[in-house]
């Protein structure tokens, strides 16, 4: 782009290449926050840092088992937040409800039917002899969020716990005596 001289002073500063620093500036550090390109010495600098090295398959197995481990504890993290919706819910048969219940079933059953494959990606031959007990936890933290879900159930009134809610398959009690009132 050929710059001429009616062109406004910003526009030629702008195409114009930046002078070479003098001695003066190049002495003075950058201001705080100012990230210059690595250029020259700095850039040689810099690429002469070290590599960071490659894990161990004992550190990486560790590693693993660690991961395992959060992954086996995280159905017992969501279940505070999960009693508190249920306790928000209430015990009325609504759609939210109902809904919230079904959800509460729905997830740890998954959890439990797909166990061994989300832990698959952790699990080496190394370290298979201490996924045992990291699948218990998973499987134990699995079940309280579904006692969770049944104490819901009964709190809304849908199990049959209750002598009364089996009368259709009782006999009725003969009384021994009857009383009249008479007025």
């Amino acid at each position: 782009m050929a710059i001429d001289s009616s062109s406004p002073s910003w526009v030629v500063e702008l195409n114009s290449p930046p002078n070479p620093k003098s001695k003066i500036a190049s002495s003075l550090p950058n201001p705080p926050g100012f990230s210059a390109a690595l250029t020259g010495k700095r850039a040689a600098l810099a690429s002469k840092s070290p590599a960071r090295k490659t894990p161990s398959p004992e550190e990486t197995d560790i590693l693993k088992i660690k991961k395992s481990w959060e992954v086996a504890l995280a159905p017992a993290k969501q279940i505070p937040m999960n009693a508190i919706m249920m306790y928000m819910s209430g015990n009325s048969l609504q759609i939210f409800s109902i809904m919230m219940v079904f959800m509460l079933f729905k997830n740890p059953l998954q959890a439990l039917m797909q166990t061994n494959s989300a832990f698959a990606k952790y699990e080496t031959p190394r370290t298979k002899s201490k996924m045992w007990a990291v699948k218990a936890v998973y499987v134990l933290m699995n079940l309280m969020a579904l006692a969770l879900g049944i104490w819901k159930v009964n709190g809304m009134g849908l199990l049959p716990t209750t002598r009364s809610d089996w009368l259709a398959w009782e006999t009725p009690r003969e009384p021994l005596e009857r009383t009249i009132f008479a007025f």
